[in-house]
């Protein structure tokens, strides 16, 4: 009978599956880039390929996540609690959900960005992915955090790793005012439902920045425990 890869995973260290979880998100996260290169240059063929990408990275996403779940052991002789490790697996598994729920909206709606907005919108997705590979970044640390007891030169990098996710995300913030006061300029001259739409996707484009941040957050209590 073969084994099951996540139960010899578990046997080393309950940490494996959670990189490997955070690498899923991530990659589908990525994907908003090309997704939204393809918006802009209105090629709907290329738009729903990488939006169909994303969707199956999604669910390989939440087929980790529920594996982590299952066997992710009751007792742990860990120093933090496996609750914690559970609250942090569900954060960044909200990363994928709202990649995938940008990339539904903006294909079932053949969403369009104004000329005037594309460049600016191009380089606040960017940034904002460039957060979850930050998250993505510090949690590849965290076997070497458990190994370490959370203290130590690995924890003061970890720290370093969160600050500078910390200043992608206020970064993002900026860019999303900027976007959203390009936008402002232009409503006269969109339809109304379209200008309504936009604004939702520039906040849910914030969010990937916004989650992101809450897993350095997470990482950042358990480095205080």
């Amino acid at each position: 009978m073969p084994t099951n890869p996540f139960v010899s995973l578990f046997g080393r260290s309950p940490i494996g599956p959670m990189q490997q979880h955070i690498a899923k998100v991530h990659e589908c996260a990525a994907h908003l880039v090309p997704f939204f290169e393809a918006v802009m240059e209105e090629d709907w063929e290329r738009v729903e390929f990488v939006q169909q990408e994303m969707v199956r990275l999604e669910r390989e996403a939440d087929k980790l996540k529920k594996s982590v779940r299952m066997h992710l052991p009751k007792s742990l002789f860990l120093p933090v609690p496996r609750s914690d490790l559970l609250e942090l697996l569900s954060v960044q598994d909200k990363v994928a959900n709202r990649a995938k729920d940008i990339a539904g909206l903006m294909l079932g709606r053949q969403m369009s960005i104004p000329s005037p907005l594309r460049r600016q919108m191009l380089l606040y997705v960017r940034r904002c992915v460039d957060a979850s590979a930050q998250a993505l970044k510090a949690m590849n640390e965290l076997d070497e955090l458990l190994e370490t007891g959370f203290g130590g030169r690995e924890a003061r990098l970890v720290q370093e790793m969160v600050e500078e996710l910390e200043q992608i995300e206020h970064e993002t913030d900026r860019q999303q005012i900027e976007v959203r006061r390009t936008l402002f300029r232009l409503e006269n001259e969109l339809p109304p439902i379209n200008v309504m739409f936009l604004y939702q996707v520039i906040d849910w484009v914030g969010d990937i920045a916004d989650r992101a941040q809450r897993v350095g957050n997470r990482l950042e209590q358990l480095l205080a425990r």
